[in-house]
């Protein structure tokens, strides 16, 4: 289970751990959709198109890792490695995405806090970069919801 914590209220910076051990950090993009973080030595980027519903997860040399379509709908999925996976909004109002196998909820990506904006996710069967890619995607769906909630 990957745990984030928000290390600031003034950045979209997040420390993430696994079993209490510290292993990435997430930056959000400034100005853009997606982010960065770096991996056992491997640098990651992740980059959204304008409308923050598609990512890519791209490694140091630019290849395509993972990607993530029809973010920020009820249903969306992620491909990484030759497999899909599918994930959904937990309720209409609620914010936690549940991944899902044959039909089933098998882990999720939540909120622990709702001022912090702390989050973990269970994402059994991904790999660890495409967990931090899910984990990294939900918290910029997240943000920018909140954008668009503070402007209207």
């Amino acid at each position: 289970m990957l745990k984030a914590r928000k290390v600031s209220a003034w950045r979209s910076r997040y420390e993430i751990s696994v079993r209490g051990r510290f292993v990435t950090t997430w930056d959000n993009a400034f100005w853009r959709s997606g982010g960065d973080f770096e991996l056992d030595g491997q640098r990651y980027q992740v980059r959204g198109n304008a409308w923050g519903n598609r990512f890519t997860l791209l490694d140091a040399a630019g290849g395509a890792v993972a990607s993530a379509d029809r973010v920020g709908r009820k249903r969306w999925t992620v491909e990484a490695g030759g497999q899909t996976y599918h994930f959904q909004r937990a309720s209409l109002f609620g914010s936690e995405q549940e991944l899902h196998a044959a039909g089933r909820r098998i882990g999720s990506v939540r909120r622990t806090g709702f001022w912090r904006g702390d989050a973990v996710a269970d994402l059994p069967g991904l790999p660890l970069p495409v967990q931090v890619f899910v984990l990294g995607v939900v918290i910029t769906m997240w943000s920018q919801q909140a954008a668009v909630a503070a402007s209207s």
